[in-house]
């Protein structure tokens, strides 16, 4: 077992000149590095059964503990995202064909791993005329008929605005809904530009009334301000969103959007504490937290 600090980089990155912000990280950047029979588990299992995970293709540094802690998020409608937002390292261009048999896979590998909360999410398929929400659906039904114990958490796009694509989704009854804010109002255009603040505030306001219980992430780090980021929770509160995480942005090549600022862990405690008071269940918040970071433990009081 080993400790490294995080170079959000690619190894071959690492070892080229680059901006300060990308080396100089602060010391309580630092995860366990261990690849225990857990790990190694759900590599092959993935490998075999030709599954994508968002924590390989973000490149997440909480990849070691999750699965060794038997946690992976289940990346589906392939590996190849629509959109091009300056932050993440999903490949952007134009996907591949639905993969019609890829739900039925992934809840095997759910049965064969044992999982007892499984995370569902997807690139951004605005191709397609439900934006992928009939693939979500299905996904959602093959783990129930397997694994009926299961617990089931969806990261969903924000499917455009299309209402009956949501509608598709919350009628399979997933015991969470999570879409990710990811930014402040006021970078939004130029971070996520296909995207939309409001449209994404209304979405999880639209889930609410459908009697979902709700979640969003939002990373910081990327130029907003302490004002933003707490206006960012008063916006999510407002249409009475149950959960919320928060972490910290790491630059994952060169060509991405740099690092503005690196909040210290006093800062997410804070945040944590102001999230709470407005209402929030939960609040995960901490450097190296992502979205679906320690989302079993999210379930049980919601």
């Amino acid at each position: 077992m080993s400790f490294i600090q995080i170079d959000p980089r690619s190894s071959s990155e690492a070892n080229q000149p680059s901006a300060p912000q990308s080396r100089r990280l602060p010391p309580w950047f630092k995860v366990r590095l261990q690849t225990g029979p857990d790990y190694h588990d759900i590599r092959r299992t993935m490998d075999r059964l030709k599954l994508h995970t968002i924590c390989e293709e973000a490149r997440c540094p909480n990849v070691w503990e999750c699965w060794n802690a038997r946690t992976a998020t289940f990346l589906i409608l392939g590996d190849i995202c629509t959109r091009r937002c300056h932050y993440c390292s999903v490949s952007t261009g134009r996907p591949h064909a639905v993969d019609h048999e890829e739900p039925l896979r992934v809840a095997e590998a759910i049965q064969a791993l044992s999982l007892r909360h499984a995370v569902i999410t997807s690139v951004n398929r605005d191709e397609l005329e439900d934006g992928g929400a009939s693939v979500f659906a299905e996904t959602i039904r093959h783990i129930r008929r397997l694994i009926p114990s299961c617990t089931i958490e969806v990261l969903i796009p924000d499917f455009e605005g299309n209402e009956a694509a949501l509608a598709a989704v919350a009628a399979e009854q997933p015991d969470i809904l999570n879409h990710n804010i990811e930014t402040v109002r006021r970078l939004f255009p130029s971070i996520r530009p296909q995207g939309k603040y409001q449209r994404s505030i209304e979405l999880l306001g639209r889930a609410k009334q459908r009697g979902m219980t709700t979640k969003s992430g939002l990373i910081v780090g990327m130029g907003e301000s302490t004002d933003e980021a707490r206006e960012v929770m008063r916006d999510l509160r407002s249409v009475e969103c149950d959960i919320m995480t928060i972490g910290q942005y790491l630059q994952p090549t060169k060509e991405h959007l740099p690092v503005a600022r690196f909040y210290h862990p006093d800062e997410f405690a804070a945040l944590k504490a102001e999230g709470l008071a407005l209402g929030f269940r939960h609040v995960e918040s901490g450097p190296l937290v992502r979205s679906s970071y320690h989302a079993e433990q999210q379930v049980g009081g919601c």
